[in-house]
């Protein structure tokens, strides 16, 4: 009675443990039945022991356990061998039990493509000069004075204005702050002329300079040269009574 009793509670506790190792052992399904050197259920999965052992067929090698393939998503190759055995007994066989590497990463993104070449230019810088003359003593503008200014008028045509500049200047004969004062005075009189030719006042800076920066040397009557008296010493200075007009713009670059 009693050994009858201790059977019971061995095969309970048998029973037990199987179905907790069934549990957590997952199914492994032999792809090739006929070739399994493990016990096969009809539906084509290893047959374990309570134990959660696989059952091995009297045919059992672990050279044939290792060439079992086994269905598995994760791993396409396999083996029952890694399922079923000890890691001990997979390792010296091939092929280990290891998962695949990983796939090697993606090539690097292609580089970027050159940035685009710069846009071609469509408008370039432009300067324009001109020398306006007055008589001496004088801050009224010459006939060819005016004729100048005219055609530097013609060519701003077309031409976006940044700034005109003209900068008077007398010669040599007077005092410097009396030069100085009759530089202004002819430097703004050719800012008028260009003004009454539509050109805005705004844009137009005038600057006096007195006798600085001659263009022509002309020695004195004293010295005895060409030069004999004080109409020709005028005369001789000419140039130096002048405004310089600069312009400078923008214009549109022809395609």
């Amino acid at each position: 009675m009693k050994q009858s009793i201790k059977l019971g509670l061995l095969a309970s506790a048998l029973m037990a443990i199987s179905g907790t190792v069934s549990a957590q052992m997952k199914d492994v399904t032999v792809v090739d039945t006929k070739e399994s050197p493990y016990v096969i259920d009809a539906r084509g999965v290893i047959v374990r022991d309570p134990f959660g052992l696989c059952w091995r067929t009297g045919s059992w090698s672990a050279e044939r356990a290792a060439k079992t393939v086994i269905k598995d998503p994760k791993y396409p190759n396999w083996t029952a061998i890694c399922e079923c055995e000890a890691e001990s007994l997979w390792k010296t066989l091939p092929p280990a039990c290891l998962p695949p590497p990983p796939p090697p990463p993606p090539p690097p993104p292609p580089p970027p493509p050159p940035p685009p070449p710069p846009a071609a230019p469509t408008s370039e810088k432009v300067t324009f000069a001109a020398d306006a003359l007055f008589d001496f003593d004088k801050a009224v503008l010459r006939p060819e004075g005016k004729a100048k200014l005219d055609d530097l008028v013609s060519k701003l045509a077309g031409v976006s204005l940044e700034v005109i500049i003209g900068v008077g200047y007398t010669d040599r004969i007077g005092s410097d702050a009396y030069n100085l004062t009759l530089s202004q005075k002819r430097a703004q009189a050719v800012k008028d002329y260009l003004v009454s030719k539509g050109i805005e006042p705004n844009r137009i800076y005038t600057e006096g300079k007195g006798e600085a920066n001659p263009v022509k040397q002309c020695a004195d009557p004293s010295a005895k040269g060409e030069i004999k008296n004080r109409k020709q010493l005028i005369e001789c200075l000419q140039p130096n009574r002048r405004v310089e007009v600069e312009v400078v713009g923008t214009r549109p670059v022809k395609k």
